[in-house]
């Protein structure tokens, strides 16, 4: 049972430092945005986007890859004895 509280309290502080610090960069990246001036469209497979700034574009594909490569697990350990 102790193992288990301790677990579950460094997957909270993981969690709760992967969205601050996610929320930190996209605030900076809001802020940074304000000048940029080079906008695009993106193709998706169905329709295109609102025309956005071209760096809000590679902002926003950064912090969702930190986001996702933290808070995803994987396991890499031989299961072989």
């Amino acid at each position: 049972m102790k193992v288990l509280k301790m677990n579950m309290q460094s997957i909270l502080k993981k969690v709760i430092f992967t969205s601050t610090l996610n929320l930190t960069f996209f605030l900076i990246l809001i802020i940074g945005i304000q000048n940029g001036s080079t906008k695009r469209k993106v193709n998706l497979l169905i329709n295109q986007t609102v025309s956005l700034p071209v760096g809000f574009i590679v902002g926003i594909g950064f912090i969702s890859g930190s986001l996702v490569g933290s808070l995803l697990k994987v396991n890499f350990k031989d299961e072989e004895k």
